[in-house]
């Protein structure tokens, strides 16, 4: 068995294994050095967020039993994606399939919040009243489903390694779970980290009530993308203690924090003027 067959039929387990091992890291770290006060009770939340997290996978298993990296092999076999029809050496074409990927992810991440419709999903994940490590994987199942269409289109449209779809989707839930965390870390450290991989401090000011905070800093692993296109933020203004985290008019922990109620909150209310170029910020937000 080869490197990539071992990747291939061992893949579940090592996504699981890092997944429950970063989740374990950063919640320790939560509770040892927190950045904020936490708000709203933590065994309601957690039981929600990790409930979402439990109905999304069995809902991507039964619809898409071939996982991404699957799609990779299959894609491999047929010579479909540009990096199966230019011959580029396996390791110049692993990080560049990563850093594409990447970068797809921080498209889609911004097209969630400049259109109305898809905002309404994305929503879920903004409305959480706190921010800690299950805020990152706090997302609503048809996210999820569409979210996972188009890492299907990419992989179809690359044709990257399986190597680099593995590796690809363990630094996202690492990262992800990293960024969202409640966690402090010492000034210096992440003013260096944040030249390349998305800190804490970074991302939450993303999940700032302030609608034009909220509409900076999109990426979730690299931060290049934001710092090119012109969206990076480097501070929230009240500060990291000082900042609201939610959505302005969402602050019922029944609709917020419960199972129920994340599930239904996308189709509840109008979102008519959300979308990034028809938001008008008051002047003291610019």
């Amino acid at each position: 068995m080869d490197f990539e067959q071992f990747v291939l039929a061992h893949e579940p387990t090592i996504r699981l294994g890092f997944f429950l091992g970063i989740f374990a890291l950063v919640g320790l770290w939560e509770l040892v050095a927190p950045r904020r006060a936490l708000t709203v009770s933590k065994a309601l939340r957690w039981t929600s967020n990790l409930g979402l997290v439990v109905l999304n996978t069995v809902l991507l298993r039964l619809l898409f039993p071939l996982a991404a990296v699957g799609l990779a092999a299959f894609s491999a076999e047929n010579g479909w994606g540009l990096f199966n029809h230019f011959d580029v050496p396996f390791w110049v074409a692993v990080p560049l399939a990563v850093i594409a990927m990447d970068f797809v992810i921080w498209v889609q991440h911004v097209m969630v919040h400049a259109v109305p419709a898809l905002w309404r999903l994305h929503r879920v994940h903004h409305a959480d009243l706190d921010y800690d490590v299950t805020t990152g994987a706090r997302f609503h199942p048809l996210e999820i489903v569409l979210s996972m269409l188009i890492k299907f289109a990419t992989i179809v449209v690359l044709g990257p390694p399986m190597v680099a779809v593995v590796i690809f989707e363990v630094m996202l839930n690492a990262t992800a779970m990293f960024n969202h965390g409640n966690i402090r870390l010492p000034a210096g450290v992440d003013r260096v980290l944040r030249w390349v991989l998305v800190t804490p401090d970074m991302h939450r000011v993303h999940h700032s009530v302030e609608d034009d905070e909220t509409n900076s800093n999109f990426g979730f692993s690299l931060t290049w993308w934001d710092r090119l296109f012109g969206t990076y933020r480097a501070q929230p203004r009240a500060g990291h203690v000082g900042m609201t985290i939610g959505i302005h008019g969402h602050t019922d922990p029944r609709e917020v924090d419960r199972l129920d109620g994340m599930l239904l909150l996308p189709f509840k209310g109008e979102v008519t003027d959300y979308a990034i170029n028809r938001r008008n910020y008051s002047e003291a937000a610019q």
